[in-house]
């Protein structure tokens, strides 16, 4: 990735330098590092030019605050002349800095994590990175087919020129578990349907089995945004075909608990038999089935500690095409399924509407829904094309679906003035953890299916709330931001040691709490959310005690939690295993003090009968506007506590019969 525009100045832009090369210093091997040790030590994040690599993303994506706020930072650090220092004491500043206040410790992570990224990440033109055999990470394992052996199939409309206008029965806006679905069925059905896109279209001909390129290409922000706060990392599908594009195949129902109390929210029939019509639907055309799914190592690991200690547990069902289904690479799924065996709705829906007429728009942002006397009009939308040249687009629409994720759902819908009170609030995220265990044997946490066994034995454990375990698959970049930085030396010899033999169990929990969303001041969308909820505290504080003693159960020798300040605990240390357990429940949980992400975002539109409480109502329609419908797992009036994918296509499906009766009528 190249600068495209000089953001920051001469001094600035040394100073970033230095700041590089402080995380990932050049150092000095010790007596006994093999010679490939020697190399990895020996290198600099500006052997990669990765200062000019942060600058070049600062150009393309960040909003004009936050460029402000790292400028700042940089210039604080100039002060100190800290691009003339010894690394030394550079560190030291750097930690300084970060204790100094909130957001100058989030700016420090950020930069920190970025150059983790690039130096993990960036790949010459065989796509290889020289730092990948010592911490022996073997990169892609295949190169992804032709374009002709794949061929781009999904019918795509060509926009031109500064304004263009197209007409259509509805306007989808959003192509992932929720708009593909509703797409497929409006056009079945007989209706004119454009789907607008704000991501690219890229198939397994583009998926290249790397980290960068995937995060950058396929996930909302390039997988690099947050809540406000830093609270929880967020990744979130962009690309057509959405978050099924690059989720872990997990295809669980809707719990029945669950669509009880939606059904008193106000979805009326979701908690009778009949609604598993949908369900059954949806199911079959995704071809989810667990007769190809199979563990990997570290499933293996958690499946011996759920028996070693007596907690039930089940093979997931995947969405797979097993006549092509290659566990060699499932581990790489988080960048698009190279196969084409996972069956998202790029190669499901969205084909099954393509097939039917509608066409789709790409790299198009719905900046505001249209309206007329009450009611929708269309969308008003601009479309980017790769050169960055862009092109007015008004869509014609009397029906307008909105399905563009839980956070840009109700940005759209407040951009758009409609929806009244609730557009935004009820964010629901179900926040993940990672307690990691670290092996004496391998486990390469990227080899197999990325996601192939589930408990739910805490399911229930807070009432009506809890957590699942579950496991995931490993990336270098990613892995390494969550390893505590005390200097760079001692980072990158962590990394080497654990990252081949660590087995990270995972926790995902039904949050009890809420978050919002809401509009900078140039119309996008900031999430608010923090772990403030004591229900939500106590399940992630539990969730990262009965992983840890998940591992213990085990003999893993080393067991780590991913809290900023390292909270590690080793077996043949003096420390009692309780006492470890004890650090976990009194460690701190506040904003940048331990890693959350989310992979699930819900409930910022959602459905009810109240007006004041809800965006829609019980079919799915907005309370205050007509024409215009909720779609995607924005519309879920609490969290379901289970992988939603197989939900949010499911109430899609119902949404979509919903629609085509409210046309016909």
């Amino acid at each position: 990735m190249a600068v495209l525009t000089a953001v920051l100045s001469d001094t600035q832009r040394r100073t970033l330098q230095a700041v590089c090369d402080t995380v990932v210093p050049a150092v000095p091997a010790a007596d006994g590092d093999s010679d490939v040790m020697r190399d990895y030590l020996g290198r600099a994040a500006s052997d990669f030019a990765i200062s000019e690599q942060i600058e070049g993303l600062m150009a393309q994506a960040m909003p004009p605050e936050q460029l402000q706020g790292f400028a700042e930072l940089l210039d604080g650090l100039a002060q100190h002349d800290f691009a003339n220092l010894p690394l030394e004491v550079r560190t030291q500043i750097l930690h300084d800095v970060a204790a100094s206040s909130h957001e100058a410790r989030l700016g420090v992570m950020a930069l920190r994590n970025l150059t983790f990224l690039f130096f993990y990440g960036l790949v010459d033109e065989q796509a290889r990175n020289p730092n990948w055999e010592a911490i022996r990470y073997p990169g892609p394992i295949s190169a992804p087919p032709s374009p002709e052996e794949a061929p781009k199939t999904i019918t795509v409309l060509a926009v031109e020129g500064d304004e263009q206008t197209v007409t259509a029965d509805v306007c989808v806006v959003g192509s992932g578990a929720g708009g593909g679905v509703i797409a497929a069925e409006l056009q079945k059905a007989g209706k004119s349907v454009l789907v607008l896109e704000m991501g690219g279209y890229r198939n397994e001909a583009d998926f290249k089995q790397l980290e960068l390129p995937g995060l950058l290409e396929l996930y909302l922000g390039g997988g690099l945004i947050g809540s406000e706060d830093g609270s929880i990392s967020i990744f979130a599908g962009s690309t057509l075909g959405g978050g099924t594009v690059v989720n872990y195949m997990n295809c669980l129902r809707t719990p029945e608990r669950v669509r009880r109390e939606w059904a008193e929210h106000g979805i009326d029939g979701i908690d009778q038999p009949g609604y598993d019509r949908h369900i059954d639907a949806v199911m079959q055309r995704i071809s989810a089935t667990d007769e190809a799914t199979t563990q990997n190592r570290q499933h293996k690991k958690m499946i011996k500690a759920l028996d070693e200690v007596g907690f039930a547990h089940r093979a997931i069902v995947r969405n797979v095409d097993p006549s092509c289904d290659d566990p060699r690479v499932c581990g790489y799924c988080f960048a698009g399924c190279q196969k084409g065996c996972k069956q998202s709705t790029l190669k499901t829906f969205l084909q099954d509407a393509s097939d039917a007429g509608a066409a789709v728009v790409v790299g198009c942002h719905a900046d505001r829904i249209l309206l007329a006397d009450g009611r929708a009009t269309g969308v008003e939308a601009t479309v980017t094309r790769s050169d960055g040249s862009q092109t007015k687009l008004t869509v014609d629409a009397p029906t307008v679906v909105v399905a563009c994720g839980s956070i840009e759902s109700p940005a759209l819908l407040l951009r758009s003035g409609i929806g009244g009170p609730a557009v935004g609030k009820h964010l629901r995220l179900h926040p993940a953890s990672i307690v990691t265990g670290i092996y004496e044997e391998p486990i390469e946490a990227w080899i197999g299916q990325i996601q192939s066994e589930v408990s739910d034995h805490f399911a229930g454990c807070e009432g009506e709330f809890g957590f699942l375990i579950e496991s995931v698959g490993a990336m270098p970049a990613v892995h390494a931001a969550g390893i505590p930085w005390r200097d760079g030396e001692h980072h990158k010899r962590e990394l080497a040691r654990m990252f081949a033999h660590h087995a990270p169990f995972l926790s995902v929990a039904r949050d009890h709490g809420e978050g919002e969303v809401v509009l900078d001041p140039h119309g996008q969308p900031v999430v608010r959310w923090s772990l403030s909820d004591e229900a939500d505290r106590r399940l992630l504080v539990q969730a990262n005690v009965e992983l840890a003693k998940l591992h213990y159960a085990i003999g893993a020798p080393e067991i780590r939690t991913l809290h900023a300040e390292e909270l590690v605990w080793y077996r043949d240390s003096d420390e009692p295993f309780e006492e470890f357990v004890t650090r976990i429940e009194q460690a701190p949980y506040g904003p940048a003090e331990i890693t959350i992400f989310t992979a699930h975002q819900m409930g910022s539109c959602r459905m009810g009968r109240d007006p004041a409480d809800s965006v829609a109502d019980g079919r799915g329609a907005l309370h205050d506007v007509e024409g215009v419908w909720i779609g995607d797992a924005s519309a879920f009036p609490t969290a379901p506590g289970v992988n939603p994918m197989v939900s949010i296509m499911s109430l899609a499906h119902r949404t979509a019969g919903e629609i085509i009766l409210s046309r016909s009528s």
